[in-house]
């Protein structure tokens, strides 16, 4: 199976069972396209001299290129590992994967279960998911860290993401988790990585210094202009916060020497022009950016419609093409969802199970109830134990643990599915009941980014000059090549 799209003027052609992508020139391009549909030999050469005016020596040449990387397994390829009669097919490796003794690799401590704003798209009711307010005794996270040690098997790296509500509420119990954790270390074999998740409220010079000590990641929310921000970000006495957050923001990032983090924002209804956004916060100095959807009921006022979906694809494509023209210069940025390894991205394994949900991630509540993720969280459906008794629910724990991307029957003949792995089992139960099920719309949105993802990799080839030039030699390995 093989995807093929243009995208800001490129052509490019992603072989699905190889993961290989090919950059091509418009008469390469039908040519795939064509055989790909079955068309024969002369049927292509005949299409190419009367669409391209190919002599019939560069025809022949171009069909020998294509077969060259039929050969190689970057065209055509089946979904499988290995080669021959050795070779296991993807569904298979997901079900062997998930049968194997599980371990758990990160938790989301839901250190507060409370806000000191009052977003109007909060999907957790101002951080208190749908209970009252609650923080989180260090007791309870100490509990939660010793259950990830025990469960975590053979594997070394463990992630822990302080979130909320809003974690600085409660930031004495995050230093003292980190604290508790940070001397675990040694005698367990393991290392910590943190995120904490701030909506910058109470960010000062303490905070900043800790985390830029101790977090590898830092997500900071800030939805782009002041008038996109204040209508949505307001405080509990309804006023805007830009103005408290943004100096707070840029001394962060300063202090941060060029350590990770992500300027995250939403984007509604009330704008779905959100590229100006991310360009405004790219115009205060952030470099590192995410914009996410926003997850509302449908009826909401801020729900995206369908009539929103057209506006949000192409503004996908704007700001892939204004990402590559600053390519290389110092306003540059990234784009969380543009971000794509196509050479070392994430492992087979992953690309077929999923992100882990209710298997590898859980989330812990503030009184220590385990959820399969933030998102499940105040829904008594989905509680899977506790930090005192552990796993309780094996039922539930079973379900996530037969939910790979070839149980899930939509998913099966979408060009993306080795890229997404399935999507977000929570955004799927909340759009059709099911955690098999799809969320569509997010589905759409999800493959234009990476058409544009890969889009932006092409166009930083060229800039460089390692792309392949139109009908050249086939290049090895699964990063790129082009016939």
């Amino acid at each position: 199976m093989i995807h093929a799209y243009q995208c800001n003027g490129y052509h490019i052609v992603l072989d699905i069972g190889s993961g290989a992508v090919h950059v091509t020139d418009p008469a390469a391009y039908e040519a795939i396209v064509r055989l790909d549909r079955g068309e024969g030999c002369a049927a292509v050469s005949a299409a190419l001299a009367t669409g391209h005016g190919l002599p019939s020596a560069e025809t022949d040449e171009l069909l020998a290129d294509i077969e060259m990387l039929r050969r190689r397994g970057q065209l055509f390829a089946p979904e499988a590992w290995g080669e021959g009669a050795d070779a296991v097919d993807y569904a298979s490796l997901a079900a062997a994967h998930r049968a194997k003794e599980p371990v758990v690799k990160a938790l989301c401590l839901h250190v507060s279960h409370t806000c000191d704003l009052a977003c109007r798209y909060c999907f957790a009711q101002a951080g208190r998911y749908h209970g009252p307010e609650a923080l989180m005794s260090f007791g309870v996270g100490r509990q939660a860290l010793d259950f990830l040690l025990a469960h975590a098997g053979t594997r070394r790296h463990l992630e822990v993401d302080f979130f909320g509500g809003e974690p600085l509420l409660n930031w004495d119990v995050v230093k003292r988790l980190v604290a508790y954790a940070r001397g675990r270390e040694a005698e367990s074999g393991k290392r910590f990585r943190f995120t904490l998740t701030t909506n910058g409220m109470r960010l000062d010079d303490e905070v900043t210094d800790f985390c830029n000590r101790e977090m590898s990641n830092v997500v900071l929310s800030l939805d782009g202009r002041r008038e996109t921000h204040d209508r949505l970000r307001r405080t509990p006495a309804d006023a805007g916060s830009y103005d408290t957050v943004v100096p707070k923001f840029q001394r962060f990032v300063e202090r941060r020497r060029g350590g990770t983090y992500y300027m995250r924002g939403t984007f509604t209804h009330e704008n779905p022009d959100f590229t100006r956004d991310l360009l405004h916060m790219a115009s205060l100095g952030f470099r590192q950016l995410s914009m996410e959807p926003v997850v509302a009921a449908p009826g909401d006022p801020l729900a995206l419609s369908p009539a929103d979906l057209g506006v949000i694809l192409a503004e996908y494509e704007r700001l892939a093409a204004e990402m590559a023209r600053r390519q290389g210069t110092a306003e540059a940025f990234s784009f969380y969802h543009f971000n794509l390894d196509l050479a070392h991205g994430p492992c087979l394994y992953k690309r077929v199970t999923g992100c882990g949900a209710g298997t590898e991630y859980l989330a812990v509540t503030p009184t220590g109830d385990f959820y399969p993720c933030h998102q499940f969280v105040g829904d008594p459906a989905f509680r899977l134990g506790n930090v005192r008794d552990g796993l309780t629910n094996p039922a539930l724990i079973a379900d996530f643990r037969a939910c790979t991307l070839y149980t899930r029957p939509t998913c099966r003949d979408c060009w993306a599915r080795l890229y997404c792995s399935g999507g977000c089992c929570a955004n799927a139960y909340h759009a059709s009941g099911s955690i098999r099920g799809v969320y569509e719309d997010g589905c759409t949105l999800f493959r234009k980014r990476i058409e544009c993802a890969i889009m932006l990799q092409a166009a930083a080839a060229r800039r460089n000059g390692d792309a392949p030039s139109p009908r050249g030699s086939a290049q090895d390995g699964k990063d790129g090549s082009s016939p």
